[in-house]
C-alpha cells in the first residue's frame, strides 16, 4: 500500500469516527433537554419522588400510567416565581403521546392550579396513550407560570404499531360519537379556509387587472384623486362586503344551529389542598457543603436530630432526580421502582460517616458523601458558578418497621479542588 493510499485510509476512518460521534450525540441530546436547565432549578423548586410508569413497552392506543409525588422546595430560590399558577402535565418529543387524563391528589388538572403551598407535598396520576410509534423519552412536569416547566424524571416508552391506525374517540355531551378527534371537523375547515381565499384572490386579481402603480401615480400627480374610484370599483367593493357578511353571519347561524350547547374554554383556577403533612420526625441542619471538583463528589457535613419515637436510619439522597442510595440499607434498596430510570440512580450510592440508626431524642453529626459521575453528566455543577451557590435536595430515613421519613436539607456549598481529609 502507497503512502498515498494510507493517508487517504487514514482520513476515512477519522471521517467516520466523527460521523459515529456524531450520530451518539444527536442520539444522547435527542432526550435530556432538562440537562439544559440551570441547577438551582433542579436542585431547589420541585423535587420528585416515587414515580413509576406503568408500562414502559405500548402500542399506538395503548394505554399507561404515569404517577408519582412531588415535594415545593421551603427554600425556594428568589429568582423563580414562586408556584402561584402551575399546570401539570408530561413532556414528550412532539406529539408522541396523548394526554388523555391528569389527577393531583385525586382531583382533575384539566385546568392550571393556584397557590400551591412551599414544603408541602402534592400527588400526581396522569393516563397516556401510544399516539407516534418510536422510541419517547417521557417526563411529568410541572409548569410554573412566569418559570416554564420543571420537568421529573424521565424514561423511555417504545410505541409500537402504524402511525395511522391511531384513532381518538370521544362522546360529546349532547350524546355525538366522534370517531377521531383528530380529525374532527377537518373538512369544514379546508373548505372554510378556500372559500375565503377564493374570496381575497377574486378581489386581488379584480385590481391586479388593471393599471396600478405609475398610471395612479401620474394621476396622482395631476391632482385628480376622484379618478382613481370608479363607479365599478365601488359596486365591486360593496359585492364583496356583501359576500363577506353573508359568509360571517351565514356560517355563525349553521354552526349555532348545528351544535347548540358550547362550552368555552376554560380559564379559571382550581385550587388543591396539599398531601397531609408528615410529623417532622427528623431535623437536618447542614453544617458545611463541598463540591469536590476532580473527585465529582458532594460532602455534606449536616446535623441530624431524631424526633420521633423509633430509630432512623439514612437511606438516601434525591435531588434533581438523582438518587443516591445507601446500598447497606435494604429498605432503602428496596424502594427503588422497577421502571425508575436507570441512568438516574447513581452507582456508587451514599456513603456516611456513621451508618447505625440515630436514636430517638438523639442528635448526632454525619458527613454524608455522595460521589459520581452522573454530577457531570447531568449539567448539575455548574451552580458553583451561580450567583446564588446553593443546593437542595430531600433526604430519606427509615424506621425498622419501614416507615420512611422524608426531610428537606439545602443551603450554600463551595468549590473545592482537592479532596478534604
Amino acid at each position: 500500500m502507497s503512502t498515498g493510499t494510507a493517508g487517504m485510509l487514514l482520513k476515512l476512518i477519522k471521517f467516520a469516527a466523527v460521523c459515529v460521534a456524531f450520530i451518539a450525540g444527536v442520539s444522547h441530546a435527542a432526550a435530556h433537554g432538562e440537562r439544559a436547565q440551570e441547577p438551582y432549578l433542579r436542585t431547589r423548586t420541585v423535587q420528585f419522588y416515587d414515580v413509576h410508569f406503568s408500562k414502559t413497552e405500548v402500542k399506538v392506543n395503548e394505554r399507561f400510567e404515569l404517577t408519582g409525588k412531588f415535594r415545593l422546595m421551603q427554600d425556594w430560590p428568589d429568582a423563580v416565581t414562586p408556584p402561584d399558577i402551575v399546570f401539570v402535565s408530561s413532556i414528550s418529543p412532539g406529539p408522541t403521546i396523548a394526554r388523555i387524563e391528569t389527577y393531583l391528589n385525586g382531583w382533575p388538572a384539566r385546568q392550571s392550579f393556584a397557590r400551591l403551598e412551599l414544603g408541602r407535598d402534592y400527588e400526581f396520576r396522569m393516563v397516556l396513550e401510544g399516539r407516534t410509534p418510536g422510541s419517547s423519552h417521557i417526563h411529568p412536569s410541572i409548569s410554573i407560570k412566569g418559570s416554564g416547566p420543571l420537568v421529573g424524571p424521565g424514561q423511555w416508552v417504545n410505541i409500537s404499531g402504524e402511525a395511522h391506525s391511531f384513532a381518538f374517540p370521544i362522546k360529546t355531551m349532547t350524546g355525538l360519537q366522534i370517531e377521531d378527534l383528530q380529525t374532527f371537523g377537518l373538512a369544514h375547515a379546508v373548505g372554510w379556509h378556500l372559500a375565503w381565499l377564493a374570496v381575497a384572490a377574486a378581489w386581488l386579481s379584480f385590481w391586479l387587472a388593471r393599471p396600478l402603480i405609475l398610471p395612479r401615480w401620474l394621476v396622482l400627480q395631476k391632482g385628480r384623486e376622484d379618478l382613481l374610484i370608479s363607479l365599478r370599483d365601488t359596486g365591486a367593493g360593496i359585492i364583496v362586503s356583501a359576500i363577506v357578511l353573508v359568509m360571517v353571519f351565514g356560517g355563525y347561524v349553521r354552526a349555532s344551529a348545528e351544535y347548540p350547547y358550547n362550552v368555552p374554554l376554560q380559564s379559571g383556577l382550581n385550587r388543591v389542598a396539599p398531601l397531609p403533612a408528615s410529623p417532622a420526625y427528623a431535623e437536618i441542619k447542614v453544617i458545611s457543603a463541598t463540591y469536590d471538583v476532580p473527585g465529582r463528589s458532594m460532602r455534606l457535613a449536616t446535623q441530624i436530630t431524631n424526633k420521633g419515637s423509633e430509630p432512623l436510619s439514612i437511606g438516601e439522597l434525591t435531588t434533581a432526580n438523582i438518587r443516591f442510595l445507601n446500598q447497606s440499607l435494604p429498605v432503602a434498596m428496596a424502594n427503588v421502582d422497577p421502571s425508575y430510570p436507570r441512568d438516574l440512580i447513581a452507582r456508587t450510592g451514599l456513603k456516611l460517616s456513621s451508618d447505625t440508626p440515630i436514636n430517638p431524642g438523639e442528635t448526632r453529626e454525619v458527613r454524608v458523601e455522595a460521589t459520581d459521575a452522573v454530577w457531570e453528566l447531568e449539567r448539575l455543577v455548574s451552580f458553583l458558578t451561580d450567583v446564588d451557590s446553593k443546593f437542595g435536595g430531600l433526604l430519606l430515613l427509615y424506621a425498622p418497621n419501614g416507615e420512611r421519613v422524608i426531610a428537606e436539607m439545602g443551603g450554600p456549598i463551595v468549590p473545592v479542588f482537592t479532596e478534604l481529609k
